[in-house]
Parts: C-alpha cells; structure tokens; sequence
C-alpha cells in the first residue's frame, strides 16, 4: 500500500466521523435529527447567528476535504500499476 493512499484513507475516515457530528449540529428546521440531540431547545432559546455561520463554514470546509480524498483515492486506485 503506498503512503500516499494510506494518508488519503486516514483523512477520509477522520472527515467522514466529523462531518457525520457537524451536521447533526446543525440547526433544524422544524423536527428531524436535531431535535433528539436538543436542537429543538436551542431554538426556543434563539442561538447565535455567529456561531451557525461557522458551523457552516466549517461544515463546507470539511466536506470539500472529503470529497477532495475520495477524488484522490479513485485516481490513485484507477492509475494504479499492479
């Protein structure tokens, strides 16, 4: 196994978990997932603009992560010399 694709396995095992956890995180809209995990709560509260802003931007950041190691691996895995 080359070190190459090793690396790309890793991060796209560490930015699948993450991403999964970040996007629970997210507010709802009205029911779903976020409510189990007390999104419905901090809605009645009123949450920080700030803070799903980042959210957001941190949840984009991390899936173009993502896709960029699946990309990486289906190149290495199509290109590769057996």
């Amino acid at each position: 196994m080359d070190v190459l694709e090793f690396i790309l396995q890793v991060v796209l095992g560490i930015t699948s978990l993450l991403l999964t956890l970040l996007i629970l995180l997210h507010k709802g809209r009205g029911g779903g997932l976020s409510d189990m995990f007390g999104g419905g709560m901090s809605q009645a509260v009123g949450s920080s603009g700030l803070a799903e802003r980042n959210l957001n931007y941190l949840t984009i950041i991390l899936a173009l992560v993502w896709f960029l190691a699946i990309v990486g691996l289906g190149l290495i895995t199509k290109f590769q010399v057996i």
